[in-house]
């Protein structure tokens, strides 16, 4: 009768719990040292690239175009305008598809459709985005020439399944008594999907977007094959004339940073300033969209 547990006696520590106790903080040591070390990295990454380009930075450069021939002085204004324009114009091809991709593997899809759908975005997602670049060449650039458009598609195909995938996860939650409400109500699926579903997924799926742009813009490999050949030293809108590539941060930092000019290295570490705060700006827009989306939920 010894052995049997007495409820009324306070629990002692064993060498299993001790030994569970000990995993346990060790798990969360190395946790929290990963996450250190991540926001380590960036911080690094932040002040090693402000250091660098922060002498660079003023009204003029952010406005006016590099000089024609080369040489100190000038700005990145058109880059800007046109890394703009290039991507929302991939934003404008993307997001659509995405959130309906969304819609039908969350809403529409059997199992195993919906398997094979997500399992595809998943591999679109690991896709070398030079790969991507090469493609749009073959098919959009070869033979009519570089294209302001032809950048946009490729920037589109890589922002589609991030887009995609994170309305997928967000449109999950939107709780499922909305749905029974309204089917409940005699409401048609999609328009129970255009009025209760969407509008309650909203704010995630523009994060998802937003975290996309910031992903798009700084890509560089697909506008070597597609948007590479332009004047830096002018403005240009046209996205569709063919053989008429347009001004680009990210290309320009590669161009400026294979020249031996000292005043070339200054301007590609300015840039990479302005492209670096631009992709932080969007990442923290989408943090907030996403916090103030929760909070509405939770209202």
């Amino acid at each position: 009768m010894s052995d049997l547990f007495d409820p009324t006696q306070p629990l002692t520590a064993t060498g299993n719990l001790r030994r569970r106790e000990a995993v346990n903080r060790l798990a969360s040591g190395g946790a929290r040292a990963a996450a250190l070390l991540a926001v380590a990295v960036l911080g690094v990454v932040v002040y090693s690239v402000a250091q660098r380009g922060a002498g660079s930075l003023s009204l003029s450069f952010l406005i006016k175009p590099p000089p024609l021939f080369g040489g100190p002085g000038g700005g990145i204004g058109p880059e800007i305008v046109g890394t703009i324009i290039l991507v929302a114009l991939a934003t404008a091809i993307a997001m659509p598809l995405g959130v309906l991709v969304a819609l039908y593997v969350t809403e529409f899809a059997g199992r195993r459709s919906g398997r094979v759908i997500r399992a595809a975005l998943d591999l679109m997602q690991g896709f070398p985005s030079v790969i991507v670049g090469l493609l749009i060449f073959g098919l959009l650039v070869a033979g009519t020439g570089q294209s302001g458009y032809a950048g946009s598609i490729a920037l589109a195909i890589i922002m589609l399944p991030l887009i995609a995938r994170s309305s997928q996860e967000v449109i999950l939650l939107v709780p499922g008594s909305l749905r029974e409400a309204a089917d409940a109500l005699g409401v048609s699926r999609w328009r129970t999907i255009r009025g209760v579903v969407l509008p309650a997924a909203l704010g995630g799926i523009l994060t998802g977007t937003i975290l996309a742009v910031g992903r798009a813009a700084g890509e560089t490999a697909p506008l070597i094959f597609c948007d590479s050949i332009f004047n830096a030293s002018a403005f240009s809108t046209n996205l569709f004339a063919a053989n008429h590539a347009i001004p680009n941060i990210p290309f320009e930092i590669f161009t400026l940073s294979e020249q031996a000019d000292p005043s070339s290295f200054s301007r590609a570490w300015g840039a990479a300033l302005v492209l670096l705060g631009l992709i932080l700006v969007a990442n923290f827009a989408a943090r907030a969209l996403l916090a103030h989306s929760r909070r509405r939920h939770a209202g």
